[in-house]
């Protein structure tokens, strides 16, 4: 089974998601969001995405939201897909054009309405992404204005006007301030943050990833300041996603198994073993996580939140686990707010590595039928725990 994509005709086919295919060339709405595209980089696709109609549209953009209200993911997709990428080319470093400020008016609020004319009718085409939120057909732009003063927090306002400000004390100073990530990469994405000399237009797909890595890596130097805590287990998720995390009362160290339940291959191993992996010692990554990629930055966040709560440090072994309901890719945020839920359950204690251990196989078994020593024979934090048994002299 090939996970790497879900096959359009698997989506349409689940009964409760209502997509939308009566798309209009000419039309009126609310836009909550701008897509940056990759392909051509630098010369990529800037555009608005916008349903056809106006209204709220903090269902269609909010991560924070959806986990909150514990949206369903046949109501996330079916919004999404519902969403028109208006575009046109641009490259990165020109910051300059009609449409480009558009775009970064609807980058910078919650929402702008937007009357559009679309060069022709847009048709929808299902695709899936491992690390963006879906949305629906695109179509190159004709005419696109905005149709009433767009309203832009202050403290964003106040960051956005700041050239002298670096983008990445500009993100972290926004999330301390309880901006959501998702807000912050569209930020990062328009090309409003940062050194004015520096300033360009970063793909969707990669500001996503990139705001997550800020964000971790600033936590992470707070969390090195606590003492080791305890041994610790929780588990929780969403969506078809799971997390069981492990927390051992060593200096900072992380390591992630991302295992399809429903599938003996994970389509992202390199190695085409059923999982795919990776990990970080205390003095950190110098090269990105190929195998789980996105998920790896996403989830790690909210594990430093919860140790930044619990004010401890741990070396974390996360364990995700991804179940056939799963049956809608909807982008990196399922990882961040499934190991977010995760970290609201109540942490159950262990007085050693070995109870912990003999606890995680047994939930894991009795919960989804698999053994989890397949994952814990393989784990390099373990493995080095096992080579290192005074990490904490650090």
């Amino acid at each position: 089974m090939n996970l790497t994509r879900v096959k359009f005709k698997d989506i349409e086919e689940i009964p409760k998601l209502k997509i939308t295919k009566n798309f209009k060339q000419q039309f009126q709405g609310s836009s909550p969001a701008p897509f940056i595209g990759r392909f051509g980089y630098p010369q990529v696709s800037i555009g608005i995405l916008s349903p056809q109609f106006s209204g709220d549209m903090e269902n269609y953009a909010s991560p924070r939201l959806w986990s909150t209200n514990n949206t369903k993911i046949d109501e996330i997709a079916a919004n999404r897909y519902s969403l028109v990428n208006s575009k046109e080319l641009h490259g990165i470093n020109n910051l300059k054009g009609r449409f480009l400020e558009m775009v970064q008016e609807v980058g910078m609020g919650k929402q702008s309405e937007v009357e559009i004319i679309l060069k022709k009718l847009p048709k929808l085409s299902l695709r899936s992404e491992r690390e963006i939120i879906p949305y629906g057909p695109a179509a190159d732009i004709q005419k696109a204005r905005i149709t009433a003063n767009t309203k832009i927090d202050l403290k964003i306002e106040k960051v956005i006007r700041d050239i002298d400000l670096k983008s990445v004390p500009a993100l972290t100073s926004l999330y301390q301030k309880g901006f959501e990530e998702a807000a912050l990469s569209k930020l990062l994405s328009v090309g409003t943050l940062g050194l004015k000399k520096n300033r360009k237009l970063v793909p969707t797909r990669w500001s996503i990833t990139a705001t997550d890595d800020i964000i971790g890596k600033e936590l992470i130097c707070e969390i090195k300041e606590y003492p080791p805590g305890e041994y610790q287990a929780y588990f929780g998720g969403g969506w078809g996603n799971y997390y069981l995390l492990l927390f051992f009362p060593e200096v900072w160290s992380y390591e992630l198994f991302e295992t399809y339940l429903s599938s003996p291959v994970n389509p992202w191993s390199k190695q085409g073993y059923r999982y795919s992996t990776d990990y970080e010692s205390y003095q950190g990554r110098k090269s990105y996580a190929e195998e789980t990629a996105g998920g790896y930055y996403a989830a790690r966040i909210s594990i430093l939140e919860k140790m930044k709560q619990n004010k401890r440090q741990a070396s974390c072994l996360a364990l995700r686990f991804i179940t056939s309901a799963y049956n809608v890719p909807l982008g990196v945020w399922i990882c961040r707010e499934a190991a977010r839920k995760s970290c609201q359950s109540i942490a159950l204690e262990f007085s050693s590595q070995k109870l912990l251990l003999q606890y995680a196989q047994n939930f894991i078994k009795a919960k989804f039928n698999f053994d989890l020593n397949l994952l814990l024979k393989e784990s390099r934090l373990l493995k080095i725990k096992k080579l290192q048994t005074k990490l904490t002299q650090f």
